[in-house]
């Protein structure tokens, strides 16, 4: 296929590729049927929507997407359990994984037994002390004081510490991937069990945990228990979709779709403080679930205390939230600064080795194991290929891995633990962890590297940028960005739109901060639009921008609404620009 725009390496060294014919081909059907713009029924169509399935697509409800939860395995036993403990006001506690996910499944949770009289414990692993999922210490300690214990986002693979529990059930409701075998619970529902069969596999734990309390409602109804409204709940499971990069597709997309709405009502204490502490001005995007709360509570589990963030998302004190909020960002600025460091070693490392090679890692002692995970996303990024970064100490490394979309990882970390390269590991196709002995370290990314090699890892070059065509400035439009938003809401599993606006100049650029990049430019009609770069000079775009001798550039990103000082006006978040030929 031609390079778009004639694009074969732009500033970032990608090349550029336009929708292809059958994609054109759906969406002109789409624009006949339909009468919609042509960029969003580019995006439709780039989406796989049919002309037929547009207005169900473009309005998602919970009512005609969300499956019946007795369709999982144990999730009728898990429910009524659940009802049971709530009804005899049991001792309920909470095993909760230290990132956003499992902090949303814990607050989900604390709400409903909160509704029928019952406080909760609510306990999340120190990430350096004790490391991910149930441990067997801790696991002995609850079943001492409590009735039920709840481990969410976690405990699938966790055999051991489970099998310490003595005289107390055990629920998991979690989506990692399973094993062979369960581990010894009352119940474990998890869409990527082995056995099981739901198309489904996409939920993030929020979303299983709002599935199971769904199932407790319909159980109550027959018990003359006060039914749980579940609907405000949806800005948790909107959070913990978003953060923990599930797919935005199917039931997510109405999930997040109506979290976010439930989220702009600011009922929810701990998020209206996040809001504030981070200087929003209009109701929470996508974007600012992902990259303005997610960090944010994943630093309290990164390098504080790891049940910040179930605290600041359970609590119905505004004066608490608002102290945890501020905890929080500081911890984020403070995660920033050992990332940066860290980021730097790992990517100097990294380079030293075969750049060609299928897998790319980096070990190096006292490294944080709470931004290594986030290190190696960004060697990802930059490399187009999985990424695993190892922090050592005491002869041992504790490591994250992060992959790209085709290649699953989670199950190649897998096989090198059960062949024994690994101490233990374990995730999902696009992110895991793992923990190697420092002297077998070289011998298991050999083997994980064979093993994504199998599944195509190193075989592509650098990342593709894909664009949904070409847009103008005078076409670029607050009511235009408004029908684009309709086919989202956007994340992982479905892209944001991303145009190019052809041959533009630059009539204005100026720094903000250290990275990033103000512009606007104009093309030949006169018609101007504003532009944001960010992390402009973290690669050779902001340099070819700034200094750009007044040539004709072509432009490509994303199209968004720029509220700042109340009026809103198009903008594009600029991602890459080529010199026009």
């Amino acid at each position: 296929m031609t390079a778009f725009l004639g694009v074969e390496a732009s500033a970032t060294g990608r090349r550029w590729v336009g929708p292809g014919a059958n994609q054109e081909r759906l969406a002109e059907a789409i624009v006949q049927e339909a009468g919609l713009p042509a960029p969003l029924c580019r995006t439709l169509a780039r989406l796989g929507v049919g002309p037929e399935e547009v207005i169900g697509y473009l309005s998602p409800t919970l009512r005609n997407l969300m499956p019946n939860p007795s369709g999982f395995r144990d999730m009728d036993a898990a429910a009524e359990r659940l009802v049971a403990a709530a009804k005899m006001r049991q001792r309920v506690a909470v095993f909760a994984d230290y990132d956003v996910d499992g902090g949303s499944s814990a607050a989900l949770l604390t709400a409903w037994f909160r509704h029928y009289g019952v406080n909760i414990t609510a306990y999340v692993p120190d990430r350096v002390d004790e490391g991910y999922g149930p441990n067997a210490p801790a696991m002995r300690g609850l079943a001492k004081c409590h009735d039920l214990i709840i481990c969410v986002d976690c405990g699938t693979l966790s055999h051991e510490a489970l099998a310490a529990v003595k005289g107390t059930d055990v629920i998991v409701l979690d989506h990692h991937q399973g094993g062979e075998t369960h581990p010894p619970a009352l119940a474990v529902v998890n869409p990527n069990r082995q056995d099981e069969d739901t198309p489904h596999t996409y939920l993030c734990a929020a979303g299983v945990v709002f599935l199971c309390l769904v199932a407790c409602n319909r159980i109550v109804r027959g018990t003359g228990m006060a039914e749980v409204p579940l609907i405000p709940m949806l800005d948790l499971v909107a959070l913990a979709t978003v953060a923990d990069v599930a797919p935005l597709r199917g039931f997510n997309r109405a999930l997040v779709r109506q979290g976010l709405a439930v989220m702009s009502r600011r009922a929810r204490p701990g998020l209206v403080a996040l809001s504030d502490a981070a200087r929003l001005t209009s109701a929470p995007t996508v974007y600012h679930l992902g990259f303005v709360f997610g960090p944010r509570i994943n630093a309290g589990g990164r390098i504080g205390r790891g049940d910040l963030g179930v605290r600041l998302l359970s609590t119905q004190d505004m004066a608490e939230a608002e102290a945890l909020a501020e905890k929080l960002s500081a911890l984020n600025q403070e995660r920033r600064d050992i990332e940066t460091r860290v980021r730097l070693q790992a990517m100097e490392q990294a380079a030293t080795r075969n750049p060609e090679a299928p897998l790319v890692w980096a070990a190096g002692p006292n490294w944080h194991p709470g931004v290594v995970g986030i290190v190696a996303a960004r060697l990802k990024e930059a490399t187009n290929r999985p990424a695993v970064v190892i922090g050592l100490e005491g002869g041992e490394g504790k490591g994250s891995g992060r992959s790209v979309t085709g290649i699953d990882l989670g199950s190649a970390i897998a096989t090198c633990t059960r062949e024994g390269l690994l101490l233990k590991g374990g995730g999902h196709s696009m992110a895991a962890g793992l923990t190697v002995a420092e002297d077998k370290i070289e011998a298991a990314m050999a083997r994980l590297g064979a093993l994504l090699k199998k599944q195509g890892a190193g075989a592509r070059g650098p990342k593709d940028l894909l664009l949904d065509g070409v847009v103008y400035a005078r076409g670029a439009t607050v009511d235009l960005i408004g029908q684009l938003e309709t086919a989202g809401p956007f994340g992982a599993g479905a892209p944001a739109p991303r145009f190019a606006l052809p041959a533009q100049r630059i009539t204005f650029a100026k720094r903000a901060g250290e990275s990033h990049l103000r512009l606007t430019v104009t093309d030949d009609s006169g018609a101007r639009l504003d532009a944001m770069c960010f992390l402009a000079f973290d690669s050779p775009l902001g340099p070819m921008l700034e200094n750009h001798g007044g040539v004709r550039i072509h432009l490509a990103g994303q199209l968004e609404i720029d509220d700042w000082g109340g009026h809103r006006k198009p903008r594009l978040r600029l991602e890459d620009a080529a010199i026009a030929t």
